[in-house]
């Protein structure tokens, strides 16, 4: 699928607004009402009062497409997936509805919007611990849409739980959805999170618990829903790039880094490993700085 990073986007919120979501504008990058992180990092952080119980004027259903800054990965910017500034498209139940229909609608949305084979699709879901149980529901709902037992990994709290923004807040246990990024070879029957040929493109998380200010992991009052899916990653993927600096959300601003440098970059005499990483590094810091 050859497609720019405006149709993305508008694909995207379209296919939530037909399913009941109001679309809300981005949310400042800098935090208005939280004082534990300095930047604003996930579509959910600006919403985290209506998480917790607070009405939102727009209903229970809401979208977006939220400008995100994150540092927490700095040191990985630079290789083919990691950026501090980024856009996440993402969709939210306030209270309204679960898992079941939170999945359902990323698969209806990556098979039939993005036309995404399920031989290129796999998924994990959360292993378990002292917090909270295997997420065993999830596993079986994806499943139950076609999703072969080979495809489905069960990862521990480090790669499938999510939240809170801050010290404190909304979290809970995530599936995360994964695209086979290599053209040449095909996907295995097994899926490897370890394989970086898999690309983590979406993650929804399911809001059940909250973190309290003494660290202890506790039953929400109300269980929500947060999805964030990568628009650069998932950009980069559907047009068959390599990585997230060739989509046209970045290919202006490397080659003006190039040119401004006088480097030049050609098929028969390629850059640098080091030159390459450090022209998408001063790419992303460039963007990152300007919003």
């Amino acid at each position: 699928m050859n497609i720019t990073s405006e149709e993305l986007r508008d694909k995207y919120l379209k296919f939530f607004e037909k399913k009941g979501h109001k679309i809300i504008p981005s949310a400042s990058l800098i935090p208005e009402n939280d004082p534990t992180v300095l930047f604003t990092t996930a579509g959910m952080q600006p919403l985290v009062p209506y998480l917790l119980g607070q009405k939102h004027p727009d209903g229970t259903r809401l979208a977006n497409a939220q400008k995100c800054i994150r540092t927490g990965d700095i040191e990985e910017v630079g290789d083919d997936t990691h950026l501090t500034f980024f856009e996440m498209l993402g969709n939210w139940s306030l209270g309204d509805y679960g898992k079941e229909e939170a999945i359902k609608f990323s698969f209806e949305f990556i098979t039939k919007e993005l036309r995404i084979p399920l031989e290129r699709f796999a998924v994990s879901c959360f292993a378990g611990d002292a917090d909270a149980p295997k997420d065993d529901e999830s596993a079986k709902i994806w499943e139950s849409l076609g999703i072969r037992k080979e495809r489905i990994a069960f990862l521990s709290k480090e790669d499938n739980w999510w939240g809170p923004a801050g010290k404190t807040g909304p979290c809970g246990p995530d599936t995360e959805m994964f695209y086979w990024k290599n053209n040449s070879e095909q996907a295995p029957e097994i899926f490897d999170p370890k394989n970086k040929n898999w690309v983590e493109i979406w993650n929804d998380v399911f809001m059940q618990y909250e973190k309290t200010a003494e660290g202890k992991i506790v039953d929400a009052e109300q269980e929500n829903i947060d999805t964030g899916m990568g628009l650069e990653r998932t950009l980069a993927v559907l047009n068959g790039k390599e990585n997230v600096y060739q989509t046209d959300l970045f290919v202006p601003i490397t080659s003006k880094v190039r040119e401004l440098a006088g480097i030049v970059c050609l098929q028969d005499k390629p850059c640098s490993l080091d030159r390459k990483r450090s022209i998408r590094i001063v790419s992303d810091h460039i963007k990152a700085a300007s919003f």
